[in-house]
């Protein structure tokens, strides 16, 4: 559940009422979900790896068969809805969509404030099930690519919590591990750390692209590859991450708990460190 929306600013407007209409009900991004969008964290007024994010979203829209976006009208579109909302902690998030037929593609970004239930849900955890996922293995289906079309994920996360878990862990119908329903997913073996190769077309998180850094720092080894869920249920800690909700501890998939929180808990710190906040 996101956060209380806090500023709205559309490109070739500028700041909107939040609560005004900003896309046409013609427009693909609406009747389809033929649009792209990127969530990331503020500290402190400062978005974190605006720049990645924006990055990513530009290939997004490419592998959608959309307009190629200006980064930089991007970039100033975040910086006025940054500016009206007036919120150094908040999360941000920018959409570019096709518009109208026949007519310009729209840019939007939104402002909330962080959801409530996070910081703690990290206190005490979060208990996971695997649900079956077919893998995004040909181009057609868009692998790495962050749309709208969120339905089946938002289906998942729904589906988990009817089996009493918090969300759920993504497993393509051979038993391999892929991502979770907003999260990329890690684990750790003994001073091992391990998660799922952009190969398998899970999303190339900036949170995920971080933590690879700061693990190495913190002195764990890394290794990204195509596993098992077998291999996740044998191991000594697990957690996911994202950029709204950082780094979150797992206590139990299927029913299988875990114990340690070792990494995540040196990680956290870490990567705020690395924010600035």
């Amino acid at each position: 559940m996101s956060g209380r929306l806090l500023a709205a600013a559309v490109g070739g407007r500028g700041v909107v009422d939040p609560g005004a209409a900003v896309v046409a009900v013609e427009d693909e991004g609406f009747s389809r979900g033929r649009a792209a969008f990127e969530t990331l964290r503020v500290y402190g007024g400062r978005p974190f790896r605006l720049a990645e994010h924006v990055a990513r979203l530009v290939g997004s829209a490419e592998r959608l068969g959309l307009p190629r976006p200006d980064p930089d009208a991007l970039r100033e579109l975040a910086d006025a809805a940054l500016g009206a909302a007036g919120a150094p902690d908040a999360v941000l998030r920018l959409y570019w969509t096709p518009g109208t037929p026949g007519g310009e593609p729209t840019a939007i970004a939104l402002v909330s404030g962080i959801p409530e239930w996070i910081e703690p849900a990290r206190a005490r955890g979060q208990s996971l099930v695997s649900l079956a996922f077919p893998r995004r293995s040909a181009p057609w289906l868009l692998p790495g690519t962050k749309s709208v079309s969120y339905a089946t994920h938002a289906a998942a996360e729904a589906e988990a919590k009817r089996r009493g878990a918090d969300d759920a862990v993504l497993v393509d119908l051979d038993g391999t591990v892929l991502e979770g329903t907003v999260t990329n997913v890690w684990w750790r073996e003994a001073r091992l750390l391990v998660t799922p190769s952009l190969e398998l077309g899970i999303l190339a998180g900036e949170t995920r692209a971080a933590l690879l850094e700061l693990a190495e720092e913190a002195g764990y080894e890394v290794e990204t590859g195509s596993y098992p869920l077998r291999r996740m249920l044998a191991a000594d800690e697990a957690f996911t991450s994202s950029s709204v909700r950082e780094v979150m501890p797992i206590t139990a998939l299927d029913g299988r708990e875990y114990g340690s929180r070792e990494a995540a808990a040196a990680l956290q710190p870490a990567l705020r460190r690395l924010a600035g906040a």
